[in-house]
Protein backbone atom coordinates (compact mmCIF):
# COMPACT_ATOMS: atom_id res chain seq x y z
CA UNK A 1 0.00 0.00 0.00
CA UNK A 2 3.02 2.39 0.98
CA UNK A 3 3.73 4.48 -2.12
CA UNK A 4 7.20 5.14 -1.27
CA UNK A 5 9.23 2.51 -0.11
CA UNK A 6 11.13 4.46 2.15
CA UNK A 7 8.59 4.80 4.60
CA UNK A 8 8.03 2.85 7.19
CA UNK A 9 5.28 3.31 9.06
CA UNK A 10 5.10 1.06 12.06
CA UNK A 11 2.09 2.95 13.98
CA UNK A 12 -0.91 1.04 13.05
CA UNK A 13 -2.50 0.81 16.46
CA UNK A 14 -2.52 5.14 16.21
CA UNK A 15 -4.33 4.61 12.66
CA UNK A 16 -3.91 2.85 9.23
CA UNK A 17 -3.52 3.82 5.71
CA UNK A 18 -6.78 4.15 3.56
CA UNK A 19 -6.75 0.84 1.62
CA UNK A 20 -6.73 2.37 -2.72
CA UNK A 21 -9.98 0.24 -3.11
CA UNK A 22 -11.72 1.71 -0.32
CA UNK A 23 -11.03 5.03 -1.30
CA UNK A 24 -12.19 4.06 -4.64
CA UNK A 25 -15.51 2.90 -3.12
CA UNK A 26 -15.96 6.58 -1.06
CA UNK A 27 -15.56 8.23 -4.12
CA UNK A 28 -17.90 6.29 -6.17
CA UNK A 29 -20.03 7.09 -3.32
CA UNK A 30 -19.98 10.53 -2.98
CA UNK A 31 -20.51 10.40 -7.23
CA UNK A 32 -23.50 7.82 -6.77
CA UNK A 33 -25.34 8.39 -3.37
CA UNK A 34 -25.20 12.06 -2.92
CA UNK A 35 -29.17 12.07 -1.29
CA UNK A 36 -29.72 11.90 1.89
CA UNK A 37 -31.18 8.70 3.07
CA UNK A 38 -34.03 9.85 4.93
CA UNK A 39 -35.44 11.49 1.75
CA UNK A 40 -38.51 10.19 0.20
CA UNK A 41 -37.79 10.37 -2.86
CA UNK A 42 -36.06 7.81 -5.36
CA UNK A 43 -32.40 8.83 -5.16
CA UNK A 44 -32.96 9.22 -1.54
CA UNK A 45 -34.51 5.44 -1.25
CA UNK A 46 -31.26 4.00 -3.17
CA UNK A 47 -28.86 6.05 -0.58
CA UNK A 48 -31.13 3.89 2.28
CA UNK A 49 -30.38 0.64 0.35
CA UNK A 50 -26.64 1.36 0.29
CA UNK A 51 -26.36 2.04 3.91
CA UNK A 52 -28.43 -0.87 4.66
CA UNK A 53 -26.47 -2.74 2.83
CA UNK A 54 -23.37 -1.44 4.13
CA UNK A 55 -24.62 -2.27 7.34
CA UNK A 56 -24.83 -5.69 6.94
CA UNK A 57 -21.63 -6.13 5.50
CA UNK A 58 -20.63 -4.89 8.93
CA UNK A 59 -22.48 -6.91 11.13
CA UNK A 60 -21.87 -9.81 9.57
CA UNK A 61 -18.39 -9.65 10.97
CA UNK A 62 -19.43 -9.02 13.80
CA UNK A 63 -21.58 -11.47 14.32
CA UNK A 64 -24.78 -9.62 14.55
CA UNK A 65 -28.13 -8.73 13.24
CA UNK A 66 -27.96 -5.50 11.50
CA UNK A 67 -30.49 -3.65 13.25
CA UNK A 68 -28.33 -4.10 16.13
CA UNK A 69 -25.40 -2.34 14.60
CA UNK A 70 -25.39 1.90 14.31
CA UNK A 71 -22.98 3.57 12.77
CA UNK A 72 -20.97 6.29 14.11
CA UNK A 73 -18.25 8.81 13.95
CA UNK A 74 -15.66 6.73 15.39
CA UNK A 75 -15.12 4.43 18.21
CA UNK A 76 -14.37 7.16 20.49
CA UNK A 77 -18.15 8.62 20.16
CA UNK A 78 -19.27 4.43 20.15
CA UNK A 79 -17.60 4.44 23.58
CA UNK A 80 -19.05 7.53 24.79
CA UNK A 81 -22.40 6.62 23.27
CA UNK A 82 -22.70 3.19 24.90
CA UNK A 83 -21.42 4.12 28.70
CA UNK A 84 -23.32 7.45 29.33
CA UNK A 85 -26.05 5.40 28.10
CA UNK A 86 -25.42 2.82 30.11
CA UNK A 87 -26.33 5.31 32.66
CA UNK A 88 -29.28 6.90 31.77
CA UNK A 89 -30.93 3.56 31.36
CA UNK A 90 -30.07 1.61 34.39
CA UNK A 91 -31.67 3.23 37.65
CA UNK A 92 -31.23 0.54 40.51
CA UNK A 93 -27.84 1.04 41.56
CA UNK A 94 -24.73 3.11 41.02
CA UNK A 95 -21.72 0.67 40.55
CA UNK A 96 -19.28 0.67 37.97
CA UNK A 97 -16.75 -1.29 37.43
CA UNK A 98 -13.95 -0.92 34.57
CA UNK A 99 -10.13 -2.28 33.94
CA UNK A 100 -7.48 0.80 34.81
CA UNK A 101 -6.20 0.67 31.33
CA UNK A 102 -8.93 1.73 28.94
CA UNK A 103 -9.20 4.21 26.17
CA UNK A 104 -9.24 8.05 27.03
CA UNK A 105 -13.11 7.49 25.47
CA UNK A 106 -13.79 5.18 28.59
CA UNK A 107 -11.68 6.43 31.18
CA UNK A 108 -13.27 10.18 30.35
CA UNK A 109 -16.76 9.70 30.42
CA UNK A 110 -17.09 7.27 33.47
CA UNK A 111 -14.54 10.33 35.37
CA UNK A 112 -17.23 12.22 34.76
CA UNK A 113 -20.44 9.66 35.76
CA UNK A 114 -18.17 9.61 39.30
CA UNK A 115 -18.27 13.25 39.57
CA UNK A 116 -22.08 12.44 39.43
CA UNK A 117 -21.65 10.27 41.94
CA UNK A 118 -21.54 6.76 40.87
CA UNK A 119 -19.34 4.02 42.57
CA UNK A 120 -16.25 3.36 39.72
CA UNK A 121 -14.54 0.46 40.74
CA UNK A 122 -11.04 0.46 38.83
CA UNK A 123 -8.99 -2.06 38.51
CA UNK A 124 -5.73 -1.79 37.57
CA UNK A 125 -3.41 -4.50 35.14
CA UNK A 126 -1.24 -6.43 36.90
CA UNK A 127 2.91 -5.65 36.60
CA UNK A 128 3.52 -7.48 33.50
CA UNK A 129 0.61 -5.87 31.39
CA UNK A 130 -2.12 -9.31 31.72
CA UNK A 131 -6.02 -8.16 33.89
CA UNK A 132 -6.73 -10.28 36.56
CA UNK A 133 -10.59 -11.23 35.45
CA UNK A 134 -11.48 -12.17 38.96
CA UNK A 135 -10.70 -9.36 40.96
CA UNK A 136 -12.95 -7.47 38.30
CA UNK A 137 -15.68 -10.00 38.93
CA UNK A 138 -15.26 -9.99 42.56
CA UNK A 139 -16.54 -5.98 42.50
CA UNK A 140 -19.56 -7.04 40.43
CA UNK A 141 -22.56 -7.30 42.75
CA UNK A 142 -26.85 -6.33 43.12
CA UNK A 143 -25.95 -2.80 42.40
CA UNK A 144 -23.27 -3.01 39.94
CA UNK A 145 -25.14 -1.40 36.64
CA UNK A 146 -22.15 -1.33 34.26
CA UNK A 147 -18.60 -2.90 33.34
CA UNK A 148 -16.54 -2.10 31.08
CA UNK A 149 -13.42 -3.89 29.65
CA UNK A 150 -11.16 -3.23 26.14
CA UNK A 151 -10.98 -6.56 24.68
CA UNK A 152 -6.88 -5.58 23.03
CA UNK A 153 -5.45 -2.82 24.99
CA UNK A 154 -4.26 -0.01 22.55
CA UNK A 155 -0.64 0.25 24.20
CA UNK A 156 0.66 -3.05 24.96
CA UNK A 157 -1.50 -4.93 23.07
CA UNK A 158 -2.72 -7.30 25.79
CA UNK A 159 -5.60 -9.20 25.12
CA UNK A 160 -8.53 -9.30 27.39
CA UNK A 161 -10.60 -12.53 28.04
CA UNK A 162 -13.83 -10.21 27.88
CA UNK A 163 -15.96 -13.55 26.88
CA UNK A 164 -15.27 -14.77 30.23
CA UNK A 165 -15.84 -11.85 32.30
CA UNK A 166 -19.06 -10.84 30.09
CA UNK A 167 -20.54 -14.73 31.26
CA UNK A 168 -19.42 -14.29 34.75
CA UNK A 169 -21.12 -10.40 34.97
CA UNK A 170 -24.38 -11.89 33.69
CA UNK A 171 -24.47 -15.04 36.04
CA UNK A 172 -23.95 -12.31 38.93
CA UNK A 173 -26.42 -9.59 37.63
CA UNK A 174 -27.69 -10.79 34.82
CA UNK A 175 -28.79 -6.51 34.30
CA UNK A 176 -25.27 -5.44 34.21
CA UNK A 177 -24.72 -4.01 30.82
CA UNK A 178 -21.61 -5.26 29.55
CA UNK A 179 -19.86 -3.09 27.24
CA UNK A 180 -15.97 -3.71 25.28
CA UNK A 181 -14.06 -1.61 23.45
CA UNK A 182 -12.96 -3.76 20.41
CA UNK A 183 -11.57 -0.91 18.35
CA UNK A 184 -7.78 -2.55 18.56
CA UNK A 185 -9.72 -5.81 18.35
CA UNK A 186 -12.35 -5.65 15.08
CA UNK A 187 -10.36 -8.02 12.20
CA UNK A 188 -7.46 -8.96 14.04
CA UNK A 189 -8.82 -11.48 16.76
CA UNK A 190 -12.25 -13.13 16.49
CA UNK A 191 -15.13 -11.53 18.41
CA UNK A 192 -18.18 -13.47 19.97
CA UNK A 193 -20.87 -11.25 21.24
CA UNK A 194 -22.09 -14.06 23.77
CA UNK A 195 -23.65 -12.14 26.71
CA UNK A 196 -21.80 -8.94 25.44
CA UNK A 197 -24.43 -5.92 25.89
CA UNK A 198 -22.57 -2.97 23.87
CA UNK A 199 -19.37 -3.30 21.16
CA UNK A 200 -17.40 -0.47 19.68
CA UNK A 201 -15.11 -0.35 16.35
CA UNK A 202 -13.44 2.07 14.23
CA UNK A 203 -12.87 2.40 10.56
CA UNK A 204 -9.00 4.01 10.96
CA UNK A 205 -7.82 0.95 12.63
CA UNK A 206 -8.80 -1.50 9.68
CA UNK A 207 -7.95 1.15 6.31
CA UNK A 208 -10.89 3.03 6.12
CA UNK A 209 -10.62 6.59 7.09
CA UNK A 210 -10.79 8.30 10.16
CA UNK A 211 -14.74 9.83 11.22
CA UNK A 212 -16.54 6.56 10.86
CA UNK A 213 -17.19 3.69 13.28
CA UNK A 214 -20.00 1.72 14.85
CA UNK A 215 -21.42 0.55 17.79
CA UNK A 216 -23.14 -2.87 18.49
CA UNK A 217 -26.32 -2.50 20.65
CA UNK A 218 -27.64 -5.89 21.91
CA UNK A 219 -31.53 -6.52 20.79
CA UNK A 220 -31.71 -8.02 24.87
CA UNK A 221 -31.07 -3.88 25.63
CA UNK A 222 -32.28 -2.00 22.59
CA UNK A 223 -35.86 -1.32 24.15
CA UNK A 224 -34.60 -0.06 26.93
CA UNK A 225 -31.17 2.04 25.97
CA UNK A 226 -31.48 5.91 26.43
CA UNK A 227 -29.10 7.07 24.45
CA UNK A 228 -27.23 10.64 25.66
CA UNK A 229 -28.01 12.39 21.85
CA UNK A 230 -31.17 13.59 20.96
CA UNK A 231 -32.26 15.05 18.20
CA UNK A 232 -33.56 13.71 14.93
CA UNK A 233 -34.46 9.97 13.99
CA UNK A 234 -30.67 8.82 12.09
CA UNK A 235 -29.85 5.67 12.96
CA UNK A 236 -33.25 4.83 15.07
CA UNK A 237 -33.32 7.58 17.48
CA UNK A 238 -29.65 6.20 18.63
CA UNK A 239 -27.50 8.37 17.16
CA UNK A 240 -29.03 11.71 15.66
CA UNK A 241 -27.41 13.78 12.54
CA UNK A 242 -27.39 12.83 8.97
CA UNK A 243 -25.46 9.33 8.38
CA UNK A 244 -22.37 9.61 6.51
CA UNK A 245 -22.91 7.13 3.81
CA UNK A 246 -19.63 7.18 1.46
CA UNK A 247 -17.65 6.92 4.81
CA UNK A 248 -20.38 4.05 5.80
CA UNK A 249 -19.58 1.89 2.51
CA UNK A 250 -15.77 2.52 2.81
CA UNK A 251 -15.71 0.97 6.55
CA UNK A 252 -17.96 -2.24 4.88
CA UNK A 253 -15.75 -2.53 2.37
CA UNK A 254 -12.24 -1.89 4.56
CA UNK A 255 -14.02 -4.96 6.78
CA UNK A 256 -15.15 -6.94 3.98
CA UNK A 257 -11.50 -6.65 2.41
CA UNK A 258 -9.75 -7.88 5.87
CA UNK A 259 -12.05 -10.63 6.69
CA UNK A 260 -10.63 -12.79 4.22
CA UNK A 261 -7.50 -12.99 5.19
CA UNK A 262 -7.44 -12.90 9.05
CA UNK A 263 -5.07 -15.98 9.30
CA UNK A 264 -2.79 -15.42 6.49
CA UNK A 265 -2.30 -11.48 8.39
CA UNK A 266 -1.89 -13.13 11.63
CA UNK A 267 0.70 -15.62 11.11
CA UNK A 268 2.18 -12.41 8.55
CA UNK A 269 2.30 -10.45 11.67
CA UNK A 270 3.73 -12.60 14.25
CA UNK A 271 6.51 -13.26 12.14
CA UNK A 272 7.27 -9.65 12.40
CA UNK A 273 6.48 -9.38 16.00
CA UNK A 274 8.91 -12.21 16.27
CA UNK A 275 11.62 -10.65 13.94
CA UNK A 276 11.45 -7.38 16.29
CA UNK A 277 11.41 -9.42 19.87
CA UNK A 278 14.88 -11.18 18.63
CA UNK A 279 16.34 -8.23 17.46
CA UNK A 280 15.50 -6.03 20.70
CA UNK A 281 17.49 -8.67 22.48
CA UNK A 282 20.80 -7.27 21.24
CA UNK A 283 20.21 -4.09 23.68
CA UNK A 284 20.50 -5.09 27.59
CA UNK A 285 18.79 -2.00 28.37
CA UNK A 286 15.13 -3.00 26.61
CA UNK A 287 12.81 -4.22 28.78
CA UNK A 288 9.35 -5.40 27.12
CA UNK A 289 6.17 -3.82 28.62
CA UNK A 290 3.64 -6.01 26.10
CA UNK A 291 3.14 -9.31 27.74
CA UNK A 292 3.96 -12.46 25.57
CA UNK A 293 -0.20 -13.34 25.52
CA UNK A 294 -0.50 -10.09 23.56
CA UNK A 295 -1.52 -9.36 20.13
CA UNK A 296 1.59 -9.55 17.82
CA UNK A 297 0.12 -6.49 16.13
CA UNK A 298 1.42 -4.47 19.11
CA UNK A 299 5.05 -4.67 20.79
CA UNK A 300 5.64 -1.99 23.37
CA UNK A 301 8.96 -1.95 24.80
CA UNK A 302 11.33 0.55 27.69
CA UNK A 303 14.55 1.09 26.33
CA UNK A 304 15.46 2.83 30.10
CA UNK A 305 17.82 5.37 28.46
CA UNK A 306 16.75 7.87 25.66
CA UNK A 307 13.83 9.92 26.30
CA UNK A 308 10.85 8.51 23.76
CA UNK A 309 10.76 12.05 22.21
CA UNK A 310 14.40 11.93 21.35
CA UNK A 311 14.72 8.45 19.91
CA UNK A 312 10.82 9.42 17.81
CA UNK A 313 12.41 12.35 16.48
CA UNK A 314 15.44 10.85 15.72
CA UNK A 315 13.81 7.64 13.77
CA UNK A 316 11.14 10.21 11.98
CA UNK A 317 14.66 11.48 10.31
CA UNK A 318 14.76 8.84 8.45
CA UNK A 319 11.41 8.41 7.82
CA UNK A 320 10.68 5.19 10.86
CA UNK A 321 7.36 6.37 12.17
CA UNK A 322 6.73 4.93 15.73
CA UNK A 323 5.10 6.16 19.14
CA UNK A 324 5.88 6.49 22.68
CA UNK A 325 2.08 6.30 23.78
CA UNK A 326 -1.59 6.00 22.77
CA UNK A 327 -1.96 8.75 19.98
CA UNK A 328 -5.16 10.09 21.69
CA UNK A 329 -2.94 10.88 24.62
CA UNK A 330 -1.15 14.09 23.03
CA UNK A 331 2.31 13.43 23.82
CA UNK A 332 1.02 12.42 27.20
CA UNK A 333 3.27 9.60 29.34
CA UNK A 334 1.43 6.44 29.29
CA UNK A 335 -1.34 5.91 31.69
CA UNK A 336 -1.37 1.72 30.99
CA UNK A 337 2.24 1.88 32.15
CA UNK A 338 1.53 3.27 35.01
CA UNK A 339 -1.12 1.67 35.84
CA UNK A 340 0.99 -1.02 35.15
CA UNK A 341 3.49 0.33 38.16
CA UNK A 342 6.07 1.34 35.54
CA UNK A 343 8.95 3.22 36.95
CA UNK A 344 8.95 6.89 35.57
CA UNK A 345 12.19 5.94 33.66
CA UNK A 346 10.43 3.17 31.57
CA UNK A 347 7.47 5.63 30.74
CA UNK A 348 9.64 8.24 30.11
CA UNK A 349 11.07 5.79 27.56
CA UNK A 350 8.92 3.72 26.46
CA UNK A 351 8.09 3.07 22.60
CA UNK A 352 5.43 1.37 20.79
CA UNK A 353 5.49 -0.51 17.97
CA UNK A 354 2.19 -1.50 15.62
CA UNK A 355 1.53 -3.59 12.62
CA UNK A 356 -0.23 -3.99 10.07
CA UNK A 357 -0.39 -6.70 7.40
CA UNK A 358 1.41 -3.74 4.81
CA UNK A 359 4.67 -4.06 6.64
CA UNK A 360 7.35 -6.74 5.70
CA UNK A 361 10.85 -7.58 7.31
CA UNK A 362 12.50 -4.72 5.66
CA UNK A 363 10.74 -2.08 8.27
CA UNK A 364 11.55 -4.12 10.95
CA UNK A 365 15.03 -3.98 9.95
CA UNK A 366 14.67 -0.54 9.35
CA UNK A 367 14.13 0.28 12.26
CA UNK A 368 16.42 -1.85 14.63
CA UNK A 369 19.14 -0.35 12.26
CA UNK A 370 18.30 2.98 13.32
CA UNK A 371 17.27 2.31 16.53
CA UNK A 372 20.61 0.92 17.14
CA UNK A 373 22.27 4.42 16.00
CA UNK A 374 20.04 5.99 18.44
CA UNK A 375 21.30 3.88 20.93
CA UNK A 376 24.70 4.56 20.64
CA UNK A 377 24.92 8.74 19.80
CA UNK A 378 21.94 9.80 21.30
CA UNK A 379 21.60 11.96 24.72
CA UNK A 380 21.02 9.23 27.37
CA UNK A 381 19.49 10.46 30.48
CA UNK A 382 21.20 11.13 33.65
CA UNK A 383 20.70 8.96 36.58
Amino acid sequence: MLQNPEIHYLDNAATTMVAPEVADVINNAMREHWANPSSLYVPGAQSEAALNAARAVVARTLGCKPRELYFTSCGSESNNLALLGAALTRSFGKGIVVSGFEHPSVQKPLERLAKMGYDVTVVNPRPDGTLDIDEMLAHVDKNTILTACMMVNNEIGTRNDVERLAAAVKQKNSRTIVHVDAVQAWMRVPIKLDNIDTLSVSGHKIHAPKGIGALYLSDRLVQAFQPPYLGGEQEREMRPGTENLPYAMGLAAAASRLAKSMKSRDTAIRALNARLREGLKAFPEVEINSPDSAVAEVLNFSENCIKSETMLAFLAEKNIYVSSASACGRGQPSHTLAAMGRSPLAIDTAIRVSFCADNTPEDVDAFLNRFEDGMKHLQRIKK
